[in-house]
């Protein structure tokens, strides 16, 4: 594999391994929000109007910068059962195959989205519930992960094509490492 194909990949999939534990640190907000709610409604009979809002607020962008690095350690939904059947042979070239198609995707949906995301900058958007946080910067989250994932899904797609036994390979280690 070429040199600077190699940095690519290993920068890209860095970048993105930063940011899903950056990511997955939400949890550790969310879920103490999510129980204080809980307790607050239950035992004292006084829902909190922000709490719920909140943990929605921050699971998006838990949700969507996971994402690239899932991508990475092949850790989204897939038809295993049927890439076993298939072998590796024919697994490699779905995957020759499936990452462009995620690479278009992410260029078409990228190119809706960072309009999305800038007017609801332009016009300080808000939730207009009681509480009423400003949303905008979330919105920010859905371009910053499609850009994440594209560049993935390129880094995976390259590591396919310099390296015939990438489809081979178990990366899901490197998510615990």
């Amino acid at each position: 594999m070429p040199s600077p194909i190699r940095q690519f990949i290993a920068v890209i999939t860095w970048i993105n391994r930063q940011v899903f534990r950056l990511a997955t640190a939400l949890i550790l907000v969310m879920v103490p929000i999510i129980l204080i709610a809980v307790i607050s409604r239950y035992a004292f009979n006084a829902p909190l109007e922000w709490a719920m809002e909140l943990a929605t607020l921050m699971f998006g962008p838990y949700f969507l910068l996971a994402g690239p690095y899932l991508l990475h350690t092949h850790g989204h939904v897939n038809l295993d059962l049927v890439q076993r059947a298939m072998g590796p042979r024919a697994t490699r070239i779905l995957s020759m195959i499936n990452y462009p198609v995620i690479i278009a995707f992410c260029v078409i949906l990228l190119l809706y989205a960072w309009p999305f995301a800038v007017q609801a900058w332009e016009y300080r958007e808000t939730s207009f519930s009681s509480w009423n946080p400003p949303i905008w910067p979330v919105k920010f989250f859905i371009p910053l992960s499609l850009l994440l994932l594209g560049l993935q899904a390129v880094a995976e797609w390259l590591r396919m094509i310099f390296d015939p036994t990438a489809a081979l390979e178990d990366t899901d280690h490197e998510a615990a490492g």
